[in-house]
């Protein structure tokens, strides 16, 4: 039987986040540059993205370039720019509307990829289906620094004492205050970290590590990685008593 089969439609995880991990090394065991595994990478984002709204999945996040990937070979680095800029698809966001965000240091982007990335999101703004985001120069830590500051900033100007800062108000001056925790955060490729990847969101987030590698990531691994999911118990510190 297929996953999709046993999937309950009632249960779905409403915002599912991706560490798309893999890339590389499914390109050098198949004797090709680590570009190609890009490459190929992109294109199943495209499928997934498909899918996940499909199926009726809310919030798709996907892990696409972290702030320690600035510091790999600048060649890689600019194929991994220019491969962005071009797997840009507004096309496949409006047939299946889907509304594209960004969360992320856009600055620290090339200019014209920001360009490209800030159309796509004026284009697709008002579609009323799944929300892609992809995280782009982004690390935790970068976005909880950036939190931080903001709030140290109010205070200083008198605009927020030190007894109104709880865990909502911090979690408004995150990229991420536009939409819910993730309820599963998948890792493909084999590792098990969540290297740098929405550590205050993922507080109670269902974790699922694979080790398919991310180009080889199809829609029945996504199926597969939900099923797990909805056999898990989400008790939020509560006794299974408690919740039942």
């Amino acid at each position: 039987m297929l996953y999709k089969e046993q999937i309950d439609f009632n249960r779905m995880p409403r915002h599912v986040a991706i560490i798309m991990d893999g890339n590389g090394r499914w390109a050098k065991q198949r004797g090709h540059e680590r570009s190609y595994g890009h490459q190929v990478g992109a294109e199943t984002v495209h499928i997934i993205a498909e899918e996940a709204a499909r199926l009726g999945v809310k919030y798709l996040t996907l892990y696409t370039f972290s702030t320690e990937n600035w510091n790999r070979p600048s060649d890689e680095v600019a194929a991994l720019m220019g491969l962005l800029f071009d797997s840009i698809e507004e096309e496949t966001f409006m047939k299946n509307n889907i509304r594209f965000r960004v969360i992320g240091d856009i600055g620290k982007l090339p200019v014209n990829v920001q360009q490209r990335l800030n159309a796509c999101v004026e284009h697709t703004s008002r579609n009323t289906g799944m929300s892609l985001i992809l995280a782009l120069s982004y690390s935790s830590r970068w976005e909880i620094t950036e939190a931080t500051r903001q709030i140290a900033v109010l205070a200083q100007q008198g605009k927020l004492a030190p007894d109104q800062i709880d865990s909502k108000l911090f979690s408004q001056h995150l990229t991420t205050n536009f939409m819910p925790d993730p309820d599963l955060l998948i890792r493909t490729g084999g590792e098990i970290r969540l290297s740098n990847y929405l550590l205050w969101q993922a507080a109670y987030s269902e974790l699922y590590f694979c080790d398919t590698y991310w180009p080889d990531f199809r829609e029945e691994e996504l199926c597969k990685a939900i099923c797990d999911y909805q056999k898990r118990e989400r008790r939020y510190g509560k006794t299974s008593e408690q919740i039942s």
